[in-house]
């Protein structure tokens, strides 16, 4: 047992009782807006059909959704474009998605590989998957302040190897510098996670093995190889 005099163990003790429930400050804000009457207009940004497809079922009650597929991280150009037709299919043809709109961006590898540079030996899940969030959420940002959507926000939480703690903070940052209110969220609680999976068996939605960047892809190809040894 630490001792509780232990620095270190105080802030950690620190740190989870002052953590935020980004969920619940979600569900406050809809309740707020349905009260008030206001449908606000919502920029969305997608990383894939899965990801997307328990969000859009649970914002597009709330908000009018505009979804913004910027993903340079994706590799190679064929998997970029899988993804962006999965997700076109989605909205196509899920009730819930009726009248959202997908603005699809050009595909921009090199982009991605400078705002890495350098970190491309670290770990999935550290400070280039950090340098990647905010890559993906300032285009999101700037397209939401120059297109006057009332809020933006991203799907990216839903996965549970994503660290929502740190997209909402650069998130939060974003929207502070360009004007427009980041919608915190935290997409995987609540069972959002498994309806995700659920929604893609129903509407057959292919569900990739690895983020999408080359570094995600060879880490995932290495705890493959050592799985069979």
């Amino acid at each position: 047992m630490p001792h509780l005099q232990d620095k270190k163990w105080c802030a950690k003790i620190k740190h989870m009782a002052n953590k935020r429930n980004y969920a619940k400050e979600l569900d406050q804000i809809v309740e707020s807006l349905h009260q008030a009457g206001k449908r606000p207009t919502l920029l969305l940004h997608a990383c894939c059909a899965p990801c997307s497809s328990a969000v859009l079922e649970q914002l597009t009650a709330t908000f009018d959704v505009t979804v913004l597929f910027y993903n340079p991280n994706i590799a190679p150009e064929a998997e970029y474009d899988k993804r962006a037709q999965e997700l076109e299919r989605l909205i196509c043809e899920m009730p819930a998605a009726q009248g959202v709109r997908l603005v699809r961006a050009p595909y921009e590898p090199a982009v991605f590989l400078e705002a890495v540079r350098g970190y491309e030996q670290v770990p999935e899940g550290g400070e280039r998957c950090f340098r990647c969030y905010q890559l993906r959420l300032e285009a999101a940002a700037r397209y939401a302040a120059t297109h006057g959507f009332d809020y933006f926000t991203t799907t990216l939480s839903i996965s549970p190897l994503k660290n929502a703690e740190k997209l909402n903070s650069i998130g939060e940052a974003l929207g502070v510098r360009y004007g427009v209110p980041h919608l915190p969220s935290d997409f995987k609680k609540k069972e959002g996670y498994k309806r995700s999976i659920a929604l893609s068996r129903e509407y057959g939605l292919y569900r990739q093995d690895f983020c999408g960047c080359v570094f995600s892809k060879r880490e995932r190809m290495k705890k493959a190889d050592g799985s069979h040894t």
